[in-house]
């Protein structure tokens, strides 16, 4: 008993090491451009970002954001790109939970990178799927053009952007943008696509051409008011529908707006009155090894994140390195697949590695998502998985078959599908569990988090092997000490593309978690999605039997 709470202590210690980091982290990217930049922007009479946002908000409640990490360690060159020049993600506005998409003016006055463009279009993504309101809060000096052809004229580039605007609008989703500086050339388009356009005076300025482009093309001498801004606008062109003195001013319209528009169909989940768990949330910390190779039981996990600690398993004693059940997580009905790290006996009395798929446990994985699009209960993935099974036993039993079958039902599901990457999301099983490739309605992670095609040190080894095997074949010599500085090169720099921050600068996740955070999060994720339609009919095609 004192060696397990000895390693629970270690556990717990190395978490808070790993949510610290994180936590700094983010306060660092919250300062957007920089403290300078921000000063700018006071001394222009406007809010931040982030303060806009703060001001939009119901009072007491929580803003979950989306992307945080986008960009990060990525565009060092051009000073960096905090948050993806763009502060994003869901939000209570008057009692109606909306998407809020902000421009961060203090990142290269909010130009847009091409890691800014999928933050909006993912963002744009979540509302479509969840028939969600969007908030565009505008302030952006539009395409960051040294870098134009990574942005501009690809289809999932900044183009879609109002694609997105298009389409939102014939699926009755309400978009809502305030014009609060500068919206320049095709970002133009934004804000007049959306329902109702609000500009600030002085600030706010709407136009194809800025006053020096305009000069240059057709010799016309015209200031940024004439061209563009929330007077013209509001009175002559029409383009706006509301002017305002103040950022402040202009939010408070934006709340009346929200305040007034229809329920629509209403929430489809099924809810019951939440129930706290009975195993106490905070000692999740010390459930999870620091070193990524060592079992636990993820049963831990899942029960303090459940209401009552509870967990219906389905097939029990069967396929036991993948766990399923059904759950309720804040009152809200769920169906839960999750691996298992802990060694177990099969039923034939083999042993089977934890946090591995097994011909068994693919079947069930599969069997239990498509009861769940039958009941139509959304399914949350807990990832911890090294990949499928490997070797001629598992070959010759059809472990390709079954993995085909699982990955075929995961691709078709139509209930929402949340998936939480805790520890390794190697190869296969990243798929097989709901990564980013099979459209997770969100997806996010711990710090704890390595995502890549196999662990850093089978990854080294073997492109060591395929290194040392070229240079050999070039008849150059290589000694022992060579390989062992090109081992260590290989792995550092596989073990930073594992890394979860790597992860999500480029948006594989949504975002990076506190653990403690984990519950708190699936609710407010399923709520969004119960405001999305009702699941189509569940069908898979063909699959190997």
């Amino acid at each position: 008993m004192e060696k397990q709470t000895l390693e629970r202590n270690r556990n717990a210690d190395d978490m808070s090491l790993a949510v610290s980091s994180m936590r700094q982290k983010f306060l660092e990217i919250s300062y957007g451009g920089g403290k300078k930049q921000i000063e700018k922007v006071k001394a222009k009479k406007k809010l931040t970002a982030r303060e806009r946002i703060a001001y939009l908000l119901d009072e007491g409640s929580v803003f979950t954001e989306i992307g945080a990490f986008a960009g990060y360690g990525m565009y060092e060159k051009e000073g960096g790109c905090p948050a993806g020049g763009t502060v994003g993600g869901l939000g209570q506005v008057s009692g109606r939970l909306c998407v809020i998409v902000a421009n961060d003016m203090t990142v290269k006055a909010g130009a847009w990178f091409p890691i800014t463009g999928k933050k909006n279009l993912r963002l744009q993504e979540i509302a479509m799927e969840n028939r969600l309101p969007v908030i565009y809060l505008v302030d952006s000096a539009g395409v960051y053009l040294p870098m134009q052809d990574e942005i501009f004229p690809d289809k999932e580039h900044f183009g879609r952007i109002f694609f997105n605007n298009a389409r939102m609008s014939a699926m009755g989703i309400t978009q809502i943008s305030a014009v609060m500086g500068s919206c320049v050339a095709g970002g133009a388009y934004l804000p007049v696509m959306s329902d109702e356009t609000l500009m600030v005076e002085g600030n706010g300025s709407i136009f194809l051409a800025g006053p020096y482009l305009v000069q240059a093309a057709i010799g016309e001498k015209a200031d940024a008011e004439n061209l563009g801004g929330a007077e013209m606008h509001t009175s002559l062109s029409g383009t706006a529908d509301y002017k305002f003195p103040t950022d402040e001013a202009c939010l408070d319209h934006i709340k009346k707006i929200i305040s007034k528009i229809g329920k629509g169909e209403g929430a489809w989940l099924q809810r019951s009155d939440p129930q706290p768990p009975v195993k106490d949330p905070r000692t999740i910390y010390g459930i999870m090894p620091g070193d990524s190779t060592k079992p636990y039981d993820m049963l831990e996990i899942i029960t303090r994140i459940t209401d009552g600690s509870e967990l219906d398993q389905f097939k029990q004693d069967y396929g036991k390195t993948i766990l399923c059940g059904y759950a309720r997580i804040d009152g809200w009905a769920v169906g839960i697949v999750a691996n298992q790290r802990l060694a177990v006996k099969s039923a034939r009395g083999e042993m089977q590695m934890g946090g591995v798929i097994y011909n068994d446990s693919a079947d069930k994985a599969a069997r239990f998502i498509m009861n769940c699009n039958q009941k139509k209960i959304p399914v949350v993935f807990l990832q911890d998985v090294t990949g499928f099974m490997v070797g001629s036993r598992s070959e010759q039993a059809g472990i390709i078959k079954d993995g085909a079958k699982l990955v075929n039902v995961v691709a078709n599901s139509t209930v929402p599908k949340i998936t939480l990457i805790i520890g390794n999301s190697y190869g296969a099983g990243n798929y097989a569990l709901c990564g980013k490739a099979y459209d997770p309605r969100f997806i996010f992670a711990w710090p704890t988090a390595k995502i890549a095609v196999m662990g850093g040190e089978q990854a080294a080894k073997t492109l060591l092997q395929i290194q040392v095997n070229a240079l050999k074949s070039q008849d150059k010599k290589i000694t022992e000490a060579d390989e062992k500085k090109l081992l260590e090169e290989i792995r550092e720099r596989y073990e930073r593309q594992a890394s979860p921050y790597y992860a999500a600068a480029r948006l594989w996740v949504d975002g990076l978690i506190d653990p403690l955070e984990t519950r708190a999060l699936v609710s407010r994720c399923l709520e969004a999605a119960s405001h999305g339609p009702v699941p189509g009919e569940f069908r898979t095609g063909v699959i190997q039997v």
